[in-house]
């Protein structure tokens, strides 16, 4: 995995979140490559926050070049700390946790406000959590096709307990540039969340009314932040 012949353009690296797999990306990916990026997915077992940091490390580590690296939703925990690897130059928030040293998910969820919708996760099974079927395309993919709404649904990948409360070392954000997008639909993380994350972060902003799944929903619309940020880096 080199990058570009011929243009200097950063090579993108992808990260998925919690209930979903790397697949979600395919329509990023495909416009990505479209305009000449070289782009990586990284599959997350998402049991823990390190076991997810080392997966997207073995991923930075066979890139050649200096990677923007790219996180939804549970992703961004992922990548504020793999984000310390020298080869990422910039970080991209897609609708994402951006928690500080010593945060996790869990502390980031801890006090949602009155009125913040409740995502529909059900009691842990054997140390994992899954959104209700039912209520899954309208908490998590208000704005997909139904049928494929459904099908994410019918495939949450589970998501292990302890990686919900995974703490950061040291975030990323702090030493590197990052650009947030911030889904003003969102059911599952709610804006106003999003925006105090990307103002603390430094990040620069872009608001796009979405659900949590713009990035199957809206490609176009993420693709262009990620191409933004390829072009700051």
């Amino acid at each position: 995995m080199s990058e570009q012949k011929g243009n200097n353009k950063p090579i993108i690296v992808l990260v998925h979140g919690g209930f979903v797999d790397g697949s979600g990306w395919e329509d990023v990916y495909n416009i990505l490559k479209r305009d000449g990026y070289t782009v990586s997915v990284v599959q997350n077992p998402t049991i823990s926050l390190a076991g997810d940091v080392a997966a997207t490390k073995l991923i930075l580590a066979a890139q050649s070049g200096s990677v923007v690296l790219v996180g939804h939703s549970y992703g961004g925990a992922v990548i504020t700390e793999a984000g310390n690897d020298p080869k990422v130059a910039g970080l991209v928030y897609i609708c994402a946790f951006a928690p500080d040293k010593g945060e996790s998910v869990n502390t980031l969820i801890a006090n949602p406000p009155p009125d913040a919708p409740v995502p529909p996760i059900l009691p842990p099974r054997d140390g994992f959590l899954f959104l209700d079927n039912a209520k899954f395309p309208a908490s998590f993919a208000a704005d997909v096709d139904a049928e494929k709404a459904a099908f994410m649904a019918d495939s949450q990948v589970p998501w292990g307990v302890e990686a919900l409360s995974g703490t950061i070392s040291d975030p990323a954000w702090k030493a590197k540039p990052s650009w947030y997008l911030v889904t003003t639909e969102d059911r599952m993380i709610p804006p106003p969340a999003q925006r105090i994350m990307a103002e603390r972060a430094g990040s620069m902003v872009v608001e796009v009314a979405g659900s949590h799944s713009i990035y199957v929903s809206q490609p176009s619309a993420v693709t262009a932040l990620i191409e933004k940020a390829a072009a700051g880096v």
